[in-house]
Order: C-alpha cells, then structure tokens, then sequence
C-alpha cells in the first residue's frame, strides 16, 4: 500500500531541510500538516480554470457536483447516514461560533469541556466567559482512565445547554475513553460537539449511532492531507438552533425568492457562511477520489501507522535515549486508544526547543506545545523506516 500511494508525493518532500545533512527529511509533524499529494495541484489547477471559464456560472458546478461529493466522502468515511448534513467552512472555529451563536447569550449559557481542549476553543470560551451568564466547567483530562466516567457524570446532571470535548487530545495523542458511546447516552436536552480534528482520517470513526445526536468538527489541514482552508462540521437532522453569526449562502436554495425574515433550511445550508475560496474543496475531493482509486481506506491507514508505532517504541527502548522513552511518553498503550503521534515530556519549555532543533539537524521535522515534543507518523512513511537517528 505505501508504494501504491507514496509516488503521489512531490520530490521536493524529501529535499534535505538542513544544511550539512545529506539523510532525507524525516517529516514527523505529520499531525500537524500531512504532505500533499500530488493530484492537489491538479485540483488547483482545476478550480482555476472553473473559476476563470465560468465565472458566476461555477456556483452550479461547486454546490451542484464539487460539495455534494466532497459531502459523500466525508459520510463514507464517518458512516454518515445524510450526507447533506456535513457543513463547509473555511475553519472549525468559524463552524463551532456558528454553532455557539444559535443559543440565545441573553440567557445563562452552561458549557461543559475539559481541560485538554486546542487553543481555538480554548481562547474563544475564556472570551465567552468575560459575560456575566456564561459559565464553564473543564473537566481534567487526567487520569485518563476516570476521564469517561467524570464527564458523563457531569453531563448526566442536566446543568449544561453543551458539551464540547475532543476525539483525540492535541497535547497527549490519548484518545478520548468510550467517547462515542458517552454521546449516545447524552441528555437530549444539551447539544455536544466532537472536535474530531486528530481522529478524522486516522482513527476508524463510525458515527451512525451519534450522527443525529452530536456536532462533529474536523478538516482536511492534517491527515486527510489536503491542506487548509477545508473544514466541516456535521448537523443533526432535525436540528433547530438558529446561528446568530449567518451568511448568505445559507438562503442559497432560496436565492431567486427570498423571503420576508430569516430563514433557515433542514440540511446542512442552515449552517452556512458566506463567500469563500474553494480551491481547498477541490484539493480534498481530489485527495479523497485519489484514496477510493488506490482503495485505500481509513483503517488500512490506522493498521498502517499503528505498524509504524510499534517499531519505533521497539527502536526506543533498545535506545535507552535520555528523554526519548517511555518515562516522558505520555501514553503509548496503542490498543486502548492512541491517535497517530507520541507526545514526550521535556522538563520544559527551552528542554523541548533544545530537542527539536537537534531532531533538525538530522532532518527530523516535528514540533512542540511548550514542554511537550510530538512526534507524528503518516502513510508515507516508509515500510522500512526504523526511526533510528532519532535515538542516536
């Protein structure tokens, strides 16, 4: 399978990043941006051209064929059971304030979360939380083994209008204990969303059980590898929230008739910004058409990385190397639910950067949060990678 795909990537991948290094780069940020493939750039290409040829004429052939495929491989790979209802935004953070602005602010606003979640979330719920009826609870995301238990108990107390929690934690690799089924069993009455962005695409991810009960947020910038500006954000049919932060696209079906007042659509339009580039959209679909024809598929990825895992945790412990080891790693049980990148503690911030930069220096790519080193692996590692000069 690695041979099929990797000759979609561009040599200039592999070009050697650090002076004096004559090793080829050993991109482990891969959780952070996946390379791309080479038929992105003939999905640019594409858009250009449709853009140009067309003119306002392209609207037809984006929201007529581009999205509607685009939305089908999203719901083929989450087993979504409405594919209409995957909405489009450039960013989650755009989707998830869309999603937020459909509560009414003048009323009290309970939020529960955790204490794990990515600075987007993060930052705009510290920002929320300067209102005087907005309160938040975090739940710690550690011991993880508690963690299922500790928030469900929360949720179940019916104080809270939303829950938001992460699929895999960015700052750990740990994937959230029992997740979905904790959504199934949510109070009907609270909304929740799943930020999905480290599970989408790397983890199997079976939401037919939840799609009408919970938000999924996730995007095309890190393991499906298409690059940024492609996001989505899955809608509970029968969802009745009215987004305060609205765009035009969301009377797109309505357009030629528009109507007294604001209205808002049953699928995935109720949700809906305004212009944007679509460039991106074409980039994704091209990446996902591109896996269909290899017939590569999510969990032959996960097998694939969860390979890759082992034989580094192999490779480091007959290392002994002096912060590389399984003291610092976060957590590294892969068969009780691990995302595709290790996190290492370094004592401290400039312990991190100090390690990273000799990682460089042998053409490892990968990067840190503070304290925290994470190192990430992708399909296009290679089979016979051993990870080696990371220990030595």
């Amino acid at each position: 399978m690695y041979q099929k795909y990797y000759r979609h990537f561009l040599k200039g991948a592999q070009k050697a990043a650090s002076p004096g290094c004559d090793l080829p780069v050993l991109h482990m940020a891969c959780h952070s941006h996946h390379y791309w493939a080479d038929v992105t750039l003939d999905a640019v290409n594409e858009y250009w051209y449709d853009a140009a040829a067309m003119a306002d004429q392209k609207w037809e052939k984006i929201f007529g064929e581009k999205i509607p495929a685009f939305q089908r491989g999203i719901a083929s790979a989450l087993n979504l059971p409405a594919p209409e209802q995957v909405a489009l935004a450039p960013n989650t953070h755009e989707l998830v304030y869309r999603l937020l602005s459909g509560f009414d602010l003048s009323q009290p606003l309970h939020i529960l979360t955790t204490d794990g979640e990515f600075y987007s979330f993060a930052r705009q719920l510290l920002r929320l939380e300067e209102l005087p009826n907005v309160q938040v609870t975090r739940v710690p995301t550690q011991p993880y083994a508690t963690l299922a238990t500790r928030f469900e108990q929360a949720l179940q107390s019916g104080r809270y209008q939303l829950a938001y929690a992460s699929q895999v934690f960015f700052d750990s690799g740990v994937a959230f204990p029992e997740l979905l089924a904790l959504a199934e069993r949510k109070p009907e009455a609270a909304q929740m969303v799943i930020d999905g962005y480290h599970g989408f695409y790397a983890r199997p991810t079976d939401l037919g059980k939840v799609a009408d009960k919970v938000f999924y947020t996730a995007g095309s910038y890190k393991y499906l590898g298409a690059g940024e500006g492609m996001c989505f954000m899955t809608i509970p049919r029968g969802c009745q929230l009215r987004p305060l932060y609205t765009g035009w696209f969301a009377e797109m079906a309505e357009l030629e008739n528009r109507s007294e007042g604001v209205g808002f659509g049953n699928d995935w339009l109720r949700f809906a910004g305004s212009t944007i580039d679509f460039s991106p959209l074409y980039k994704a679909l091209a990446v996902l058409e591109l896996h269909q024809q290899e017939g590569i598929s999510v969990d032959s990825i996960h097998r694939y990385v969860l390979n890759n895992q082992r034989r580094f945790l192999a490779t480091m412990d007959a290392a002994d190397h002096p912060i590389l080891n399984r003291e610092n790693l976060i957590a590294h049980d892969l068969e009780s639910g691990h995302g595709h990148f290790f996190t290492f503690r370094c004592g401290s911030a400039q312990g991190a950067e100090q390690l990273q930069a000799t990682l460089r220096e042998k053409n490892v790519l990968c990067d840190r949060r503070q304290q925290l080193l994470r190192l990430g692996f992708a399909l296009y590692h290679p089979e016979e990678e051993s990870f080696a000069r990371l220990f030595t």
